[in-house]
């Protein structure tokens, strides 16, 4: 589990294929950069989310910093953001007497948005997101949501035809700490939806049901 708080913005300084020829149908292994003295605590196993896709540490490196992740295929077509190399959010695993300072996040991404607008606006930015219309249901006003595996308070929600958009308030120190200060219009972005919203879904779902 997760929080949606990023500890530290690394980067995918190598992405190589798994299996031969051109990648295609193939996972990819990932050779990650992270801050110094990121890694002290971190074991051969441990889980760290990698712009909100929980993934396993497969090689490590402490001293230079440095570890890799396998990823599958399957992976890199549900998710965005990990198939080539630059800078991703990075998040260790909660523990159990952290602080949970976002929401709960399981690190699976459910899907992936397009970015439909990025702006400042006085000191803060306005992005819009266009969430796929399967989503849309679990996604509310005031609600969290995860963007890149960082996570956000949904300040409005639109329905349109071809999905939902959300507009979110970053504030500062989201956009100088996190990668989403490097978001464009048009680019793609991991999406996670609120755990608790899942389980309402679920169990509502469940009471309608004919029995």
């Amino acid at each position: 589990m997760f929080t949606g708080i990023i500890s530290g913005v690394g980067r995918i300084d190598r992405a190589r294929d798994t299996g031969a020829g051109n990648g295609t149908g193939h996972g990819k292994v990932l050779e990650i950069a992270a801050p110094p003295n990121y890694l002290d605590d971190v074991e051969l196993g441990d889980s760290i989310a990698l712009n909100g896709a929980c993934m396993t540490v497969t090689t490590l490196d402490r001293a230079a910093s440095r570890f890799t992740v396998d990823i599958s295929a399957e992976s890199l077509s549900k998710t965005a953001g990990l198939a080539e190399t630059g800078p991703i959010n990075l998040e260790k695993a909660l523990r159990a007497n952290d602080r949970l300072g976002g929401h709960l996040v399981s690190g699976h991404v459910d899907g992936i948005g397009k970015v439909t607008h990025f702006a400042p606006i006085g000191e803060s930015h306005e992005l819009r997101v266009l969430a796929p219309a399967a989503l849309a249901r679990f996604i509310a006003y005031k609600g969290s949501i995860t963007v890149n595996g960082v996570s956000l308070t949904v300040n409005r929600v639109t329905d349109r035809a071809e999905g939902c958009e959300l507009s979110i308030n970053l504030i500062p120190h989201t956009v100088l700490h996190t990668t989403l200060g490097l978001l464009v219009e048009g680019g793609a972005v991991n999406l996670e939806i609120d755990l608790i919203a899942r389980y309402v879904e679920r169990m509502l779902g469940s009471a309608a049901a004919p029995r």
